[in-house]
């Protein structure tokens, strides 16, 4: 029970930072300013990690690696925690695992971005944090948007998003569970 509690722990920290940095590597691939409330919470979240690794790995364009090597570090972080936890032995694997872990926290952020952009589009108000929420969400509906029509007037591309990522984030869990063989951290 206690591993539980503490895996819990661990994946919920590990997604909200390691989540923080990927969105803000996505802002920045969109050139997206910082400057609203979206982005000022990224940033407070981000900040502590991403600066000084940008000192190694200095933006090029609209690529900011140090926010992916953010991100990647926080899911190791956590799988070697977690590693230690278990009294595990597979220790070459978490690199892998750490990467895999990424693929699945990209999806967790878009399918997230998806539903408060949704959800937010339901109460009709404009708001800067629904404009940033458009602006993230349409490039990964755009090509669903295109193949799928209008049905009753109804966009159905978000529910074929969100289905189509959660099938993604099955795949990759059970890629994890593969390399772990059999030993379960949380993935």
């Amino acid at each position: 029970m206690l591993y539980q509690i503490i895996s819990f722990l661990l994946e919920v920290a590990a997604t909200l930072v390691g989540g923080a940095c990927l969105l803000r590597l996505y802002m920045g691939w969109r050139r997206m300013s910082m400057q609203n409330p979206v982005g000022r919470f990224v940033l407070a979240l981000t900040d502590w990690l991403v600066l000084p690794l940008r000192r190694l790995l200095p933006p090029r364009g609209s690529l900011d690696a140090a926010s992916l090597l953010g991100a990647w570090l926080v899911k190791l972080l956590q799988f070697i925690v977690m590693m230690l936890l278990l009294g595990g032995h597979s220790w070459a694997v978490l690199p892998v695992l750490a990467l895999l872990g990424i693929f699945k926290l990209a999806i967790s952020v878009a399918t997230s971005v998806v539903l408060v952009s949704v959800l937010l589009s339901w109460t009709q108000s404009r708001s800067p944090i629904g404009d940033v929420f458009d602006r993230l969400s349409a490039p990964l509906l755009a090509p669903l948007r295109r193949i799928i029509p209008l049905i009753g007037g109804i966009d159905l591309s978000p529910l074929a998003l969100l289905v189509l990522l959660q099938i993604a984030s099955i795949m990759l869990g059970a890629a994890q569970a593969s390399l772990l063989g059999g030993v379960v951290l949380g993935v």
